[in-house]
Parts: C-alpha cells; sequence; structure tokens
C-alpha cells in the first residue's frame, strides 16, 4: 500500500528561506518525510522572487541538501507556494443550466462550472491562480457542500477567485524551471499552511489561520466548513529586523539574533532593568541596549500586523467572536515570546500556535514539526489533495463506463434468450466488460449464420 503511494515534493520559496521536503502517506494517511533541505534565500522580497538567478541558486541548494538527507531520492515535479503582496481576491458567482435533467449531477458539470469562472474579467497584468468553490445551489436548495448525486434543472456556485501578478507567477515559474524542476501547480502559502495545521474541528469551528513569514503575513479565514476570505499583508519577520537594525542603530544579524533571543511582543512583559550589551564596530565602545526598548520596537510592528488582521475579519463581516476555533498561528514570526497574548488583546479572539505535526507520521525530525515549515508540509497535503481527487475521478469514471455497458446489454440479452442461455457459462468466465461484448458479438453472428443457411 505504502510503496503504491506517490511521493510528493513541496517547495516554499519564502523571504528567508527556501525549504523543499519530499513525502508520502503512509497505511494510516499520515505523512512520512522522505528528504528534506534547505537553503538561506537571497533573491526574495516581500514574497516575490526578484532575483531569478540568486533563487535558482538558492532553490538548487535547498535540493541538494535534500538529496543529501536521502540519496535515493527523485525529485521532477514540485508544488510550489505563491504569496506577496499582490495577490488579490475576489468573490464571484456562478451559474448553468443543464442539459440532461433527468441525470444526477456529475462531476464533469462541476468542472465545468469551475472552468468557466477562469473566465471572469481581471485586471490586465493580473492572472488567476485559483478557483475556490465556496457553497454550491441546485434550483432552490442553497449551501450545498458537494451538489454531486443530486438533480435539478439548474446548479451553481460562489466562488473565491485567486489572482497575482502575471510577472511575479513568471519568475517563479522561471526559477523553478531553471533548476532543473517541473511546477506541478502554484498553490497560495496561507491555503497551504492551513493545510498543515488546521483539523476538521477547526474547520467546522471557524478559524483565522494568520502565517507569519519573513516578507509577508498570510492570512485565510474558514468559517461553516468555508474559505470564506484570503489576504497576503506585506509585512513579516524582516520588517521586525528592519525596525530594530534602524531603531536600535544595530547590524541587521545583530538585530535578528536579539529578536529570537529576547525580543518579546508586549513591552509590560520585558523587564525595565534588563540590558543587552552589544559590541562595538570596530573598536568603539559596547553597547547597552534596553530589553524594554527591543520590545516596545516589537510590539509596535506586531500590532499593526494584527490590525490588519481584525481589518480583514471585519471585511467579512467575522469579527465579534464568530470565530470560535479563533486565531491559529503559524510561520517563523509566530514563535515570539508574548505574541498570543498581543494577540488576544488586538483581535478580542483567542490565539495558539498551529504546528504542522498534526498530519506527520511519527519518528519525523523535530526540525519539522516547527511553525515555519507549515506552508511546505502543507504543499505536500495539497498535492496528495489533487492526487485523490484524480484517482476518485478516475474511478467513478470507469465504473460509470462500466455501468453504461451493462444497461446496454440487458434488453439485447432478453431479444436473444437462447444465444445467452446457451453460452451463458462461458460468459461468467469472462468477466470483462471487452470480454462479455466479444461473446455476445461472435453469439450474435453465429445465429444469423444459422438462420441464412435454413432460408437456401
Amino acid at each position: 500500500m505504502n510503496q503504491e503511494q506517490p511521493i510528493i515534493v513541496g517547495l516554499d520559496i519564502g523571504t528567508t528561506k527556501i525549504a523543499a521536503i519530499a513525502g508520502r502517506k503512509n497505511e494510516f494517511g499520515k505523512l512520512e518525510i522522505l528528504g528534506f533541505g534547505r537553503a538561506n534565500s537571497n533573491g526574495v522580497q516581500h514574497g516575490m522572487v526578484l532575483n531569478i538567478d540568486q533563487t535558482i541558486k538558492a532553490i538548487q541548494t535547498a535540493l541538494e541538501n535534500c538529496y543529501a538527507s536521502n540519496p535515493n531520492l527523485e525529485i521532477s515535479e514540485v508544488y510550489v507556494g505563491i504569496a506577496g503582496h499582490h495577490i488579490k481576491s475576489l468573490q464571484t458567482r456562478g451559474d448553468i443550466v443543464r442539459q440532461n435533467i433527468e441525470e444526477e449531477i456529475s462531476q464533469e458539470e462541476i468542472d465545468r462550472l469551475v472552468a468557466d469562472q477562469y473566465r471572469t474579467y481581471i485586471p490586465a497584468g493580473d492572472q488567476i491562480i485559483d478557483v475556490i468553490p465556496q457553497e454550491f445551489t441546485v434550483d432552490n436548495f442553497q449551501n450545498i457542500p458537494n451538489p454531486i448525486g443530486y438533480s435539478g434543472v439548474k446548479v451553481g456556485a460562489n466562488f473565491h477567485i485567486i489572482t497575482g501578478d502575471k510577472n511575479a507567477i513568471r519568475n517563479i515559474n522561471r526559477s523553478v524551471e531553471k533548476a532543473g524542476l517541473v511546477t506541478k501547480d502554484l498553490v497560495l502559502q496561507p491555503l497551504a499552511s492551513a493545510a498543515a495545521v488546521m483539523c476538521d474541528q477547526d474547520l467546522e469551528a471557524g478559524v483565522a489561520i494568520v502565517d507569519i513569514g519573513g516578507g509577508t503575513t498570510d492570512l485565510a479565514v474558514f468559517y461553516e466548513g468555508i474559505l470564506k476570505h484570503t489576504a497576503v499583508i506585506p509585512f513579516g519577520g524582516e520588517n521586525i529586523t528592519n525596525d530594530i537594525k534602524t531603531g536600535l542603530g544595530v547590524l541587521k544579524t545583530q538585530a535578528e539574533q536579539m529578536k529570537i533571543q529576547f525580543g518579546s511582543a508586549l513591552s509590560d512583559e520585558a523587564k525595565s532593568n534588563a540590558f543587552i550589551t552589544i559590541p562595538g564596530l570596530r573598536g568603539m565602545a559596547p553597547k547597552e541596549i534596553s530589553v524594554k526598548n527591543l520590545a516596545n520596537i516589537i510590539q509596535a510592528r506586531m500590532s499593526e500586523i494584527m490590525d490588519f488582521v481584525t481589518y480583514h475579519l471585519k471585511q467579512v463581516g467575522l469579527d465579534n467572536r464568530m470565530l470560535n476555533g479563533g486565531v491559529i498561528l503559524t510561520g517563523g514570526g509566530s514563535q515570539l515570546k508574548h505574541l498570543l497574548q498581543l494577540t488576544e488583546y488586538v483581535t478580542g479572539l483567542n490565539a495558539r500556535i498551529g504546528y504542522p505535526n498534526e498530519h506527520l507520521s511519527g519518528g519525523h525530525i523535530d526540525e519539522l514539526a516547527k511553525p515555519m515549515y507549515s506552508t511546505c508540509i502543507g504543499l505536500i497535503l495539497k498535492g496528495y489533495n489533487d492526487y485523490e481527487n484524480k484517482h476518485k475521478q478516475f474511478e467513478q469514471n470507469f465504473l460509470k463506463v462500466e455501468a453504461k455497458g451493462l444497461v446496454q446489454q440487458e434488453p439485447i440479452a432478453e431479444e436473444f434468450a437462447a444465444v445467452t442461455e446457451e453460452t451463458l457459462p462461458k460468459m461468467k468466465q469472462r468477466k470483462t466488460l471487452k470480454g462479455f461484448m466479444d461473446t455476445f458479438k461472435n453469439n450474435l453472428i453465429e445465429m444469423f449464420k444459422e438462420e441464412g443457411d435454413t432460408q437456401l
């Protein structure tokens, strides 16, 4: 069973790191990690690829590290995450009038409904990344999660359409291609992160997934089992580091180190009499930095990010404690001390950290259970979701073809009962549809031959 499952690779092209993770589902439906590699990212800013050459080198380094962790791996196709402040989302509505109202609604009709949405008008220079159906309607019945099997005259749905800048998408695809890989699909990063840290109860209760990355903070809001809203906030961990660097007059590496070691998202929690000593530059006197000042700078930027989250929740009418699952924080920036308290204070919702170990099998590297790998593990899960849907559709189509064949055979079988009764044991042996039809054809020919002989 395990060997039959494909190996799927997620590639997270982030502002601070590029991660490549290969995984396969085991017999319990959990992800086994087969390879893992990461590299520092240089050519990406605010989630967008700006320097293609540097990005290619970083992707290749991450791949080499992935191969080093498992030399037996062969990686050709990857699922790639996309973010950046060029990402926009819009809500649309689509309906089709069915041609054959006697039959039940099929997957093909749903596919046609979704395909129609790719012709939605969007501004020049943008491109549709994904079309996500929310709830369906069949005639007067509303809020149907899955209309397959229903029957009616008209089927429609509300859609969440995600668009991005054509050049930004082209740059990602080009970087992946030049690194010797094929982009199997581009997945919006907040959706990938949500897949990794969320369970069915969260989906039902309603949650806001806030993925605080290096260059952007990604938001995905789910309510009543439906994706209600997505957004990319153009601030992340890098902005906090730059604020510390500017505000305290230190080097970027020192700012990053201070943020991780001594940083706090609540200045009230920081000790006012604690100081950090930083060595002076080239013979200058060492610097004394107040932990309280450091926390003030971090709190200002984190409050701004959380204000954006609240603004987006208000836009879709889901503030005021409507989300029973609260806020799930993930991504590298979610590990800041006292961030949960600040999030609860600003948004008025309960908050927790989302770890991607929800779907991982036991015995994985502890490093991978960190929130910073949520997107990458989510990309593998999205890949599996695609694979399983295609597999299911193939099986359904196969059964449908088989069923259609059997329906046609029944009236013929009655008409030529004498022939079929004689050859019934043979037919039972031939279980395949083709075998059944071939036997039938031969018997038919034999019968007409005999009739012709008697007339002569």
